[in-house]
């Protein structure tokens, strides 16, 4: 017995859903809305079903999106992606782990809905520009023009990614023992002169309330925050596709932490504590494309 094509290509439209919203809660619940109208649907009449899945997927993302924008205008502090933990093999596919990186889905939260989707399911996942115009009810020519738009966009604004994963780890490996340790010294030797620091508490815990940007602001702001909690244990993870770190306190888990590094410095630091975006980072999400 053949399996269901929605089982075969779960992990894929997972994926496509959380590249779309940034929320692996939201990207779950339009894999349930999805779940039913294909249930529904006369399979007999699907042709290619993965493709028919896809066109589903991203419809029900974006009609959440639009709920989503009009939702995190009203946020408390910055708004960050929620991470995901993934298994090391992602690093495999350069590209899809770039995509689900938190700095990437960060620059996606800046597109507008129809661009973000033509970001994703172009540059991500290949889709032919006639079947993102069917999806998107627009011609191949007006989603081609979107798309340019949207890769212009990205473009000036992701943050430069180009070192080797062994490279990032040995960046973080310094940053938690400088960290740890309160030594801003060495955070200043590991910082990039113009590294950005971004924390999303969503108003529920401390945290900083705008970024942060400079070295010595940021070393200081780092070695403060572990002198002030010196029980908190850091270790590395893998989450969203790269080497990051995760923060215990009290024995439980506080705070996950991404960062960009370029020219081994670390230029970005995204800080993940609102309790209610770390559900995701007991077990490996499955991403796929």
């Amino acid at each position: 017995m053949n399996e269901d094509p929605f089982i075969t290509h779960r992990g894929l439209l997972f994926t496509v859903a959380y590249e779309m919203l940034g929320s692996a809660a939201d990207a779950e619940d339009v894999l349930q809305e999805t779940w039913l109208r294909w249930a529904s649907a006369d399979h007999a009449e699907v042709r290619h079903p993965r493709a028919y899945l896809i066109r589903m997927v991203t419809r029900q993302a974006l009609n959440r999106l639009r709920t989503l924008s009009r939702r995190r205008e009203d946020y408390t502090g910055p708004w960050l992606p929620e991470p995901v933990l993934t298994s090391p093999d992602i690093a495999h596919d350069v590209e899809l782990a770039e995509s689900v990186s938190v700095a990437m889905l960060t620059v996606l939260e800046t597109l507008r809905p129809e661009e973000r989707a033509t970001f994703v399911l172009r540059e991500v996942f290949d889709t032919p520009y006639d079947e993102i115009g069917r999806i998107l009810d627009k011609s191949p020519a007006t989603v081609r023009q979107i798309a340019h738009r949207a890769r212009k966009h990205v473009a000036a604004r992701r943050p430069r990614m180009d070192v080797s994963t062994s490279e990032q780890r040995a960046a973080i490996e310094r940053f938690l023992a400088a960290a740890q340790n309160g030594d801003v010294q060495a955070l200043l030797e590991v910082l990039a002169p113009d590294v950005v620091a971004i924390a999303d508490s969503g108003g529920t815990v401390s945290a900083i309330r705008k970024p942060v940007t400079g070295s010595e602001q940021v070393a200081t702001l780092i070695a403060a925050l572990f002198q002030a909690a010196p029980d908190a244990h850091g270790e590395i993870t893998w989450i969203n596709g790269a080497p990051a770190v995760r923060i215990d306190l009290d024995g439980q888990l506080h705070a996950a932490i991404s960062l960009v590094i370029a020219d081994g410095r670390i230029s970005h630091i995204y800080a993940v504590n609102n309790p209610d975006k770390l559900a995701r980072l007991v077990d490996p999400t499955p991403l796929a494309r």
